[in-house]
């Protein structure tokens, strides 16, 4: 007499949006193979998986083409689905928390919708517990030599054309020991870097300890041993505490680097978008930062089109730009979002007059960038090779984060290095968002 036996699940889980999302995603796989469920993600391409027959995409609902990719990501799954080439759908991560209703209405072969929060949710699909012992061993799926580590969920500031308190909730500081241990398991793993990410770092600890204590963070994760970089993203300017440049000089581990999204360079458009600052204090901000830290590298985000954004207003951040010469620079068009303040007031560009507006700045900052590199030639850096491209070894300095920033190239004709390792390349050619150089001794 034959016996059935039990399919045993084997899960995929496809991450949509920005490192937060990540992080959540490596959490729910740890939390999955921790319970010996075969569990792999996107990102996992050394190895082959065996056809999946559960889905979790995790989605972004940050700005309207996220939303796109999200939906499109969600149908082709569903189509699939429909087909028999999966047992399970199921959608997690901002998009769906913020519009779960009129999703789950309109796509019937979604299995289950799951907010930002909902892990033991997610977990309970597959009949397992949240194992809260877990906290601080999370499997990474990035190389293994650098890591997120996610230091707060949520975000207090009322910007008004951000929908990321809708989704994401009020902000929440992890514990600081939970951080320091989380970072130890990194580090032991052979993570040499760590880079911090919130939606508002210096907001960290003011919920838990009643008082902003990223600084005393900084000072723990740089005695761990095996970290040798520590990088910061997402500040706010509004308040920002300049002890935070105070520990970047005091540790050599924390990198000269500072992601501080300013959004315009107008102040009728930062009084629009709620942002509690106005350019002249934005000038004098970066400007004692510099002086504090003159070799700080300084990226910013602005955002291209917002309602109330004249001619007039776009030329002001266009000078403002040229003015404070950002070392790196992004730039998104306006999304007009529903449920936030900025919804409220007349979105009257078009997506090509936003299009144009971000061209015109990446045109300033492309020049500025040029001129900043040329002036790396001859000299050396430190520099953390991430991956290889055909004839290149391709690595980054401490001025640079992974997939957004400058990279430096080297010749793996002439020269072999190991992924993960430093090497100090000295400079010998730039490009407008490209180093080139040679290892020395």
């Amino acid at each position: 007499m034959k016996t059935g036996t039990i399919k045993k699940d084997k899960v995929n889980i496809i991450t949509l949006g920005c490192s937060k999302n990540l992080v959540d995603s490596e959490n729910i796989l740890t939390q999955l193979r921790a319970n010996e469920i075969d569990a792999h993600h996107q990102l996992e391409t050394k190895k082959k998986i065996e056809q999946p027959n559960v889905i979790i995409i995790n989605t972004c609902g940050f700005i309207e083409k996220a939303k796109e990719e999200s939906i499109s990501t969600i149908l082709d799954y569903s189509a699939a689905k429909s087909r028999g080439e999966i047992d399970k759908l199921y959608v997690m991560g901002c998009l769906s928390h913020r519009y779960k209703d009129e999703l789950s209405s309109e796509i019937g072969e979604v299995d289950d919708w799951f907010g930002t929060l909902d892990m033991p949710l997610i977990l309970n699909r597959f009949n397992v517990d949240y194992k809260h012992e877990l906290l601080g061993q999370r499997l990474t799926t990035t190389s293994q030599h650098y890591a997120y580590l996610k230091i707060s969920e949520g975000c207090d500031r009322a910007c008004s054309f951000c929908a990321i308190p809708l989704m994401r909730g009020k902000h929440v500081s992890r514990p600081m020991e939970e951080l320091v241990q989380e970072a130890k398991n990194l580090a032991a793993r052979g993570t040499k870097e760590i880079m911090l990410i919130a939606q508002e770092l210096t907001y960290y600890g003011i919920d838990i300890y009643r008082k902003r204590v990223l600084p005393e963070l900084l000072e723990k994760l740089a005695d761990i041993e095996g970290v040798e970089w520590i990088r910061l993203h997402y500040a706010y300017p509004t308040g920002f505490p300049l002890e935070i440049i105070d520990a970047m000089k005091a540790h050599d581990k924390i990198c000269n680097y500072l992601d501080i999204p300013l959004q315009s360079g107008s102040n009728k458009v930062l009084k629009a978008m709620r942002r509690g600052i106005k350019r002249e204090k934005t000038e004098e901000l970066i400007d004692s930062i510099r002086q504090k830290l003159p070799e700080i590298a300084i990226r910013t985000t602005l955002i291209a089109g917002h309602p109330h954004e004249e001619q007039e207003d776009h030329e002001e951040t266009l000078d403002f730009v040229e003015k404070m010469r950002f070392d790196r620079l992004g730039v998104f068009s306006y999304s007009h979002e529903e449920d936030t303040h900025s919804h409220s007031m007349p979105d009257t560009l078009t997506e090509e007059e936003k299009q144009e507006r971000v061209a015109e700045i990446m045109e300033i900052q492309q020049g500025i960038s040029l001129e900043l590199n040329q002036e790396k030639i001859g000299k050396i850096y430190k520099t953390l090779i991430d991956r290889k491209e055909g004839n290149y070894f391709i690595g980054r300095t401490e001025f640079d984060s992974p997939e957004v920033d400058n990279e430096v190239l080297v010749d793996a004709r002439k020269t072999y290095l190991r992924i993960g390792d430093f090497a100090n390349v000295k400079i010998d050619k730039a490009e407008e968002f490209d180093l080139f150089g040679e290892v020395v001794k």
